[in-house]
Parts: structure tokens; sequence; C-alpha cells
């Protein structure tokens, strides 16, 4: 059957990430993972403490001591030995990096402008970490380097939001969201399936929500429940539904259905601390969920933006 969805080199029905590499920088790019100390609002007191439930809080910690350059290094050795030719993008990943003095998120950053084989900058952070000062130097950065802003909205749903402890509303997700276009900057945003009592549609409208929003990436996450987690407390003492296999990935691709084709998917599930996740141990065999997907869009005969509003 050919493939009718037009964003593929790979036989895919979605906007994969490699494609949108591929065809940007017309060679291997590889995200390398970096920690830069930055802590969380929803961790200090500011808005909240001990996180949102699913947190562990241990983000991909790098030893004390361990500058940021000697962490991008480091990653692109690794990722020099697969492929030679690789272009590389800073990510910012723990925490949230933008919570902090404009000294220092300047301190973090610049490093990585303009430096060779370095082709942008990933920034993870919460909608309520951009200030108008934040918010003009991210500007003035994305006129430098390729930029993308990513923020974790996980679910629509404001129930949903108090349970987890997220700690900011709808209101200020969408307002980061408008503000950052209205830069030009590019957005990634996270959302979870299978967040606690919720049910497929509710996933599924916070899909559709996001499909109306003027954003360039999506990272679809299967909820972990982790030991030693607020949350893994909260199903101990009082479980709730879980998303099996055959569920998680007949709602993604609903979801992706949805999309705009435009849309690039950077993650399709995610990567559970194999050594403390009590849920789903099925997630661990991450291909072959990716393979499956795949598969249910060719029975389905389906593709991403099939469903999407033009």
């Amino acid at each position: 059957m050919q493939n009718p969805f037009p964003y593929s080199l790979d036989n895919k029905r979605y906007h994969t990430y490699n494609y949108y590499l591929k065809k940007r920088y017309h060679q291997k790019v590889a995200k390398i993972g970096l920690d830069a100390g930055f802590t969380c609002p929803n961790r200090d007191g500011k808005v909240g403490v001990g996180g949102c439930i699913y947190c562990s809080g241990d983000f991909v910690r790098q030893p004390s001591g361990t500058d940021l350059i000697r962490q991008l290094t480091a990653g692109c050795e690794i990722m020099r030995h697969k492929w030679p030719q690789c272009l590389f993008i800073a990510y910012f990943q723990s925490g949230s990096n933008t919570y902090g003095p404009l000294k220092r998120l300047q301190q973090c950053f610049e490093p990585f402008v303009g430096q060779r084989d370095i082709v942008g900058l990933s920034i993870a952070t919460r909608p309520d970490c951009l200030s108008e000062e934040v918010l003009d130097y991210l500007e003035d950065l994305a006129r430098r380097t390729d930029l993308t802003i990513e923020l974790g909205l996980q679910t629509i749903h404001e129930k949903t939001a108090q349970l987890i402890n997220r700690g900011h509303d709808l209101a200020c997700f969408e307002e980061a969201v408008i503000q950052l276009r209205k830069r030009k900057i590019d957005i990634a945003v996270h959302i979870i399936n299978g967040l606690p009592y919720e049910t497929p549609a509710d996933m599924i409208a916070t899909a559709r929500y996001v499909a109306k929003l003027d954003i360039q990436f999506l990272k679809i996450h299967m909820l972990y429940i982790l030991e030693n987690t607020p949350l893994y407390q909260m199903y101990q003492s009082q479980p709730f539904p879980l998303l099996s296999r055959e569920d998680y990935i007949q709602l993604v691709v609903d979801q992706l259905e949805y999309l705009p084709e435009n849309v690039v998917i950077e993650r399709l599930t995610g990567d559970g601390d194999a050594s403390r996740l009590f849920y789903p141990l099925w997630s661990i065999k991450k291909v072959t969920i990716l393979n499956d997907i795949d598969k249910e869009f060719l029975r389905r005969n389906t593709w991403q933006g099939k469903k999407a509003i033009p």
C-alpha cells in the first residue's frame, strides 16, 4: 500500500523528528542532554513543593562540578562513534532552564551559540518561568541560532493538573505560547497519556487542543510510575486504571490523526528509569511499541493529520 504521508523518508505515517532534521541540516543531528543545575518553582516553594507527582527529581543529573562544555563534549564523543559527521543540538533538559537571573541564563546558553557543529539549542522550561526580560533575551537568541523552547503541558484538564501538582493553569500555558510565537520562537509541547483517572476521550481532547496551537514540535509520553515518587505512593494506596500496551498504541494513533501534518513529532513514548519502573514494564521495549504504532497506522490506512481541521 502506497504511503499517503508526504513527510517521510522511511515509510512512516507521521512527521518524524529524524525527517525534519535531515531535511533541515542534510545530515545526522543528535540532541545532547545537559544539566545546568536549574531547579523548578514547583520544587523550591515558589509555587509548590515536591514537584509534579510523577517527577523523580533526578532529571539527567550530572556529577557535581561537571561543567556544560564538558558535558556536551562527552555526549558528542559518544555520538561520533556512531555517526562521525554528526551535528548537535545542545539540549538543556534538566529542571526549568529559564528559572534564574538573566545573567545566569546567558552564562549557560551563550557558549553554545555559533560553535562549530552545534546547530541549535533546545531549552526545556515551564510556562511560568518566562518573564518579559527572559522572553526578550530568547528572542535575541533565536535570531542567532536555531532555538526551541520546550513546554510541559501534559494535560488540558484542570482537575488532572491539580491532582498531579503541575503548579500552573492552562491560561498560563496559553499565554506562554502566544508570547513565544509573537517573538517567532519555535515551541515543543509535551503531553502525557495515562494520567490518573483520565479517559481516552480526555487524552484525545488534549491532543485536539494542541492541534489548534501554533507549535512546531510535539512529544507524547506515557505516564511512568516510578518507585519512591508521590505518584507511586498514590497508586499503592488507591490504585487507578492504567493504560495497557494496546490501549496506548491505539490512543497515539487516534491523537496523531488530529495533529496537523506539519507538526514534527519528536517522541511517541519515553524512557522510564528501568531500575525504578513500577509501571508500565512493557514500555521498556520501546522499539517494538514504535513498530506496532506503524502497523496500526497501516492497518487503519490512516496518517497524521487525516482528521485535522484545515
